[in-house]
């Protein structure tokens, strides 16, 4: 038995990057999945290869389009998972955006309200329109793709890291509300990863000798990788962690103890 056997998960800008691996991961340990994206075409490729790889896991995964700006687009993610599989236990905030690194005072206007609205707001709708279910149902699990960033923003990514911190005050926040409703809140606080916003982050194209110089400032020597992201989730998720909420879990390397 999968350690989500017969779980209902819902996972936002699952088309890629480290979206793409928790959906992965949930399929393989026996979830059903939405596979939630703005990006169509991205999103029914994964379907197809989690389809293709997973087997008899028992899980499956289901695309659905996907705007996590929209409450209209939380409204229908939940209609359908309670319409098809009957209920929904999981929901993985993991959509997320940024700029180009840059100093603060060259950020654009419409830069910031991008990363607000999809970085904070999807937060606050996903909360508003998911969390009276959950506390109806008298569980779930929601859980949040976070970042090193949240806890120790570097110059170049200030308003970003802003918007991660949110979500990792949020997160204890909602923790503490709704523990006694039976609903757990977590973050995963990943380090830069080898998903498609790389360049971003960096500021610099991404090379071979770029991810050689990065990865001499982890302890561990790597930046993290998506499965690395895949399998905290997995965790977090699962009943193995049933006493464990309002937690920024650091999957970084050790980069936030240097």
């Amino acid at each position: 038995m999968g350690r989500l056997e017969g779980k209902i998960a819902l996972v936002t800008g699952a088309g890629s990057g480290f979206g793409a691996a928790i959906a992965d991961g949930f399929v393989s340990e026996g979830a059903h999945v939405l596979v939630a994206d703005i990006a169509v075409a991205n999103g029914v490729e994964i379907v197809k290869k989690i389809e293709a790889k997973q087997g008899d896991s028992g899980g499956s995964a289901t695309f659905l389009e996907f705007n996590v700006t929209n409450r209209s687009d939380w409204e229908k993610g939940l209609e359908l998972a309670t319409s098809k599989f009957g209920k929904l236990d999981i929901v993985v905030n993991n959509a997320g955006t940024t700029y180009k690194k840059q100093p603060s005072l060259e950020v654009s206007e419409a830069e910031f309200d991008k990363i607000l609205a999809v970085n904070v707001k999807s937060i606050y709708l996903s909360v508003s329109v998911i969390m009276p279910y959950f506390v109806q149902q008298g569980s779930g699990v929601y859980l949040g793709t976070s970042s090193v960033a949240g806890t120790r923003v570097r110059p170049g990514q200030v308003f970003y890291g802003g918007t991660k911190g949110f979500m990792n005050t949020v997160t204890q926040g909602l923790a503490a509300e709704y523990g006694p409703a039976g609903v757990r809140v977590n973050s995963i606080c990943p380090l830069r990863g080898a998903t498609g916003l790389l360049e971003m982050f960096s500021g610099v194209p991404d090379t071979p000798e770029e991810r050689a110089k990065f990865a001499l400032s982890v302890p561990l020597r790597r930046m993290s990788e998506p499965n690395d992201i895949a399998k905290a989730a997995v965790y977090l998720a699962s009943d193995e962690a049933a006493f464990v909420t309002g937690v920024n879990l650091p999957v970084d390397g050790g980069r936030l103890a240097v």
